[in-house]
């Protein structure tokens, strides 16, 4: 996969300087790929708090955790109307069928392109508490969990997007943004 190259326009910086906690692209850490977590301590559940606040104050659905700069195979969703949800170790037994849709991303805000996900996946990992879990998922929560564990590999949305859709739009209003 090429890694496409996006030129910042000069009226969406302030999106990128902003400190909200989220590691923004270009950087570096958003294309490693992420250690499996060995075990569950009391640090690790402080980063998952950390991550589920960054998440929720930046309004977005759904957050992985090389983006709060932690190179760790974590990721939290949180469709709307959801609450939040922590996979630890995630890996995608199946996928079915096929949707497209638009996303966008905190690491790179303002930022919108289609892109074709799974419709119907299942995922295995373990939650907060280290217990097995297995997840059943379609439409969007499935669209919100591959685009998570895409951080995980080091791959962005603009990677899989349809180029010709990618477009930069300014928030409407600040408070209604709502971002994968």
């Amino acid at each position: 996969m090429r890694e496409p190259k996006i030129i910042i326009p000069d009226d969406f910086r302030i999106y990128f300087e902003r400190d909200d906690g989220v590691v923004k692209y270009p950087d570096p850490l958003l294309r490693k790929t992420a250690k499996p977590v060995q075990r569950i301590t009391p640090d690790l559940n402080e980063l998952i708090d950390h991550m589920v606040r960054v998440m929720k104050k930046a309004k977005g659905v759904g957050l992985a955790a090389p983006q709060v700069g932690v190179p760790l195979r974590i990721i939290v969703i949180a469709p709307p109307e959801q609450q939040p949800r922590v996979i630890i170790n995630p890996q995608v037994l199946e996928r079915v069928g096929e949707q497209t849709g638009l996303e966008g991303c905190l690491s790179i805000p303002q930022l919108f392109g289609d892109v074709k996900r799974a419709k119907h996946i299942t995922l295995r990992g373990v939650n907060r508490h280290g217990k097995p879990i297995r997840l059943h998922l379609e439409d969007d929560p499935a669209r919100i969990a591959l685009h998570e564990v895409d951080h995980l590999e080091g791959i962005l949305f603009i990677d899989r997007a349809i180029q010709e859709t990618l477009r930069w739009e300014h928030p409407q209003n600040e408070n209604e943004e709502e971002i994968i």
